[in-house]
């Protein structure tokens, strides 16, 4: 690669590809794409559940799907944040469309739309239930022929700063360490679904981008609230396979051990999932079940999780489905504006590695893809108007502060402040040493975190299951390289940096709230109606 890049994108799931494209394509920007797999190797890739949009254009649905984001999001979602969503996020499937992703049409050639929990009305779009790889496909093909670089099985282990300023990342590629820098750097690096032991995400999710920028000192928030999605396939199996909300749209119900029906399926996600929990440890079971037998045309309307149930040997049309919640999606992240800026000239951030404010203290469902497509491609036209850094909208208020004469009023949102957050340096053994980790030390390691914060910091949590998480991550950070040189070790320093933070918030935050159930404090606390933030200054 010859040049330097105007901007490189981490990343390639739907918020890094999706603004490769338009930097490239519209803006005629040296763009690159920088990868630790393959391009389509990627958590959009896993999403079987669809885009929610309003595409009617029909004011009055839009604002529906605002009002629906609101409740998941209960009490912590940014108004103006999704606002932007909802108003943009149809011009952006349309766009999708234009690339050359097809989505599921009736018989008249419309969009079939589907409801998914969460939603008051069905406004989901589907490829049948493969959405998020028929977005990756739209989207690779569209990155691979207007790229100025593409560096695949490349892993960025940190941003390089210079005078305040992100100028590239420190990587470790095929042909060994390298540098690739670049004027602006987008980070769209995924979630953190590998903190737990049952997950819907693939491998690759290991917080990599919250991890560089915590150890930049770049603003951080929410990370307390991570998503469990109710029906994952309760097999031996990783990633798990997702039995797609859309089942549920369509009629499935939700069974215990003795086939009795016992919550509202189309409730937010961690109504849903705490409902099963609570369930399973009732009924001292490992899982419930999913009744999908009465939906008609199944192997039709759902190819691919038929032909994933039938290589376990189930049929969905008369067996059961055991399900039980698996970590799915991490709420928050690397604090951004509504243009993507984070609180580090020059660092841009988009997708499921950001806190944009739109889902709060839980995400409705669907709402996923569109963040990428909406907010990837904003953070492109930020950088090409020449935006020098963050400005006091959207959650990078509670960090900046609002504008002289914003309104406060706890109706709209932006009243919603920071408070910051305290977390101890990592201790670190002196000698700790990159060549004493051979692969089975680091997988057992990483097993002994996943099991933690699986059991102590997962669905629900306590004061006393949270120390002893921070326990064990204090442990192995302790005994971790400062700078790990093999990928497996770097990935378990990100994953352990990121599931500190993650608990010391969930420690911190005495209430339950969306994601967040604490035992110990069951009610939600209108007192803290703010954001943790850890790090920053701009």
């Amino acid at each position: 690669m010859s040049g330097e890049l105007d901007l490189l994108v981490l990343g390639s799931g739907v918020a890094g590809l999706s603004a490769a494209v338009r930097a490239a394509s519209e803006h005629g920007m040296r763009t690159g794409v920088l990868t630790k797999g393959r391009l389509e190797q990627t958590t959009t890739r896993w999403a079987q559940g669809g885009v929610a949009a309003a595409l009617t254009g029909d004011p009055e649905q839009v604002d529906l799907h605002l009002a629906d984001t609101l409740a998941a999001g209960a009490g912590l979602c940014d108004v103006d944040a999704v606002r932007v969503l909802v108003d943009e996020g149809p011009r952006r499937v349309e766009e999708l469309i234009g690339l050359g992703a097809e989505f599921d049409r009736d018989e008249r050639g419309d969009l079939d739309l589907a409801r998914e929990g969460g939603h008051s009305v069905a406004r989901v779009v589907h490829a049948g239930s493969a959405t998020g790889a028929e977005v990756e496909r739209a989207l690779v093909a569209a990155v691979r022929s207007t790229a100025a670089a593409v560096l695949e099985h490349t892993f960025a282990h940190d941003l390089i700063v210079e005078g305040g300023r992100c100028v590239g990342v420190a990587a470790h590629g095929p042909d060994g360490p390298t540098e690739v820098r670049s004027r602006n750097l987008l980070l769209a690096t995924g979630g953190a679904g590998q903190l737990f032991e049952v997950t819907t995400n693939p491998p690759e999710a290991t917080g990599d981008g919250v991890a560089m920028a915590l150890r930049a000192g770049v603003a951080v928030a929410d990370l307390e609230f991570f998503q469990f999605h109710p029906t994952a396939l309760a097999l031996v199996a990783m990633p798990r396979p997702l039995l797609s909300e859309a089942l549920r749209g369509h009629g499935a119900l939700l069974r215990d051990a003795h086939g009795e029906r016992f919550v509202d399926e189309l409730l937010p996600r961690d109504v849903v999932s705490r409902a099963i929990l609570a369930k399973m440890l009732e009924q001292h079971t490992s899982h419930v079940w999913l009744d999908a037998t009465g939906l008609e045309h199944f192997d039709v309307r759902f190819p691919n999780i038929a032909a994933s149930l039938a290589a376990a040997g189930l049929d969905a049309a008369v067996d059961l489905l055991p399900v039980a919640p698996a970590a799915h999606h991490q709420c928050g992240g690397i604090l951004t504006d509504l243009f993507g800026a984070t609180t580090m000239p020059g660092l841009w951030a988009a997708g499921e590695t950001t806190c944009t404010g739109v889902h709060g203290a839980n995400r409705l469902a669907s709402n996923s893809l569109l963040e990428g497509m909406v907010f990837g491609p904003r953070a492109v036209e930020a950088i090409a108007a020449g935006a020098p850094g963050p400005t006091a909208t959207g959650a990078m208020r509670c960090v900046l502060g609002f504008p002289d004469g914003a309104d406060t009023d706890d109706a709209t949102g932006l009243d919603i402040g920071g408070a910051p957050l305290g977390v101890a340096a990592a201790p670190h053994r002196p000698g700790a040493d990159e060549p004493t980790w051979s692969p089975v030390d680091v997988a057992a390691t990483r097993a002994r975190v996943q099991h933690s914060m699986s059991t102590l910091a997962g669905v629900v949590r306590s004061a006393d299951g949270l120390a002893e998480c921070a326990d064990v991550l204090d442990t192995v950070a302790s005994e971790l390289p400062e700078r790990p040189e093999a990928a497996d070790v770097a990935e378990l320093r990100n994953l352990v940096e990121v599931g500190r933070v993650l608990v010391a918030a969930a420690l911190a935050r005495t209430e339950s709230r969306g994601t967040q159930a604490r035992l110990d404090f069951p009610d939600t606390d209108p007192a803290q109606r703010h954001r943790l933030v850890v790090g920053g200054s701009a």
